[in-house]
């Protein structure tokens, strides 16, 4: 074990870190501190995403029995749920009032609504860090008669936000909008080719698992982004050695540059 009461990794602390798998989809921007961090530590980053989203019909949305018009305030958590909602609201023919206000988890996802909205005549609101409970105290600060709409995917894992809004009692709804099914990736890859794998969500989790059904990390360090996905990789039995977000790591980019970091002192 090692003081922090982690498990430790045999041979970790002299291993050499060489290649990071990053589940999701290559940044389009050539700025992106990924390519960054590659260049100050000489690690090669490859991004091969984990999952994929597959859109909800207008017809399977209507069997919700939901209507858009009734809720004043959205919460989104990704760029694929901003992506679906206005999707949705325009496949039924609905305007979105120019009142409704809008929480994301991160300003990222806070200016990606400018892609659908004049965002300076909208209420838009974001989580400072980047983590639920950021977002959690700014929704608390204007949740008043609000009525809150979720837009989730089918097999939505992240029950946190619905529990705050439930044990705050807040009018919610989590309509289903898309749903998400594990990428085939097993034909391109090995996941032993890599030193380090970053997993963001338990869907990428379980698609690891579903691709490579006899993993053992043998010495692969995993990094996990949000709580839920933590949770799913020890319940796994897998050991978890970078985590984010955290007070000091709100990223998975500052988690991975504070790893590499106290590894290569440690050279």
């Amino acid at each position: 074990m090692t003081k922090n009461g982690k498990k430790a990794v045999a041979g970790e602390s002299t291993k050499t870190f060489k290649r990071i798998l990053i589940t999701q989809p290559r940044p389009e921007s050539s700025k992106s501190p990924y390519f960054d961090l590659a260049e100050r530590f000489k690690v090669e980053m490859d991004f091969i995403p984990f999952i994929q989203l597959e859109a909800i019909s207008c017809k399977e949305f209507r069997r919700q029995k939901l209507d858009i018009s009734e809720y004043t305030a959205v919460v989104l958590t990704s760029k694929n749920a901003i992506d679906h909602f206005f999707r949705i609201c325009e496949e039924l023919k609905h305007n979105v009032s120019q009142d409704v206000k809008y929480f994301c988890i991160n300003e990222s996802v806070a200016l990606y609504l400018q892609k659908f909205i004049l965002y300076r005549k909208r209420k838009v609101f974001f989580s400072a860090d980047g983590t639920n409970k950021g977002l959690f105290d700014v929704i608390n600060k204007h949740k008043e008669n609000e009525k809150f709409m979720y837009p989730c995917s089918e097999n939505q894992q992240d029950n946190e936000i619905v529990g705050w809004l439930k044990s705050h009692n807040c009018e919610y709804c989590t309509p289903f909008m898309y749903r998400t099914i594990s990428s085939d990736v097993k034909s391109k890859i090995n996941a032993h080719d890599f030193d380090v794998i970053c997993l963001f969500t338990p869907s990428g989790v379980k698609s690891l698992l579903e691709n490579f059904p006899d993993f053992t990390q043998n010495g692969t360090i995993l990094g996990a982004f949000g709580s839920n996905t933590s949770k799913v990789i020890l319940e796994a039995g897998l050991n978890l050695q970078i985590k984010a977000p955290e007070p000091q790591v709100p990223s998975m980019v500052a988690a991975l540059d504070k790893f590499l970091s106290e590894k290569s002192k440690k050279k």
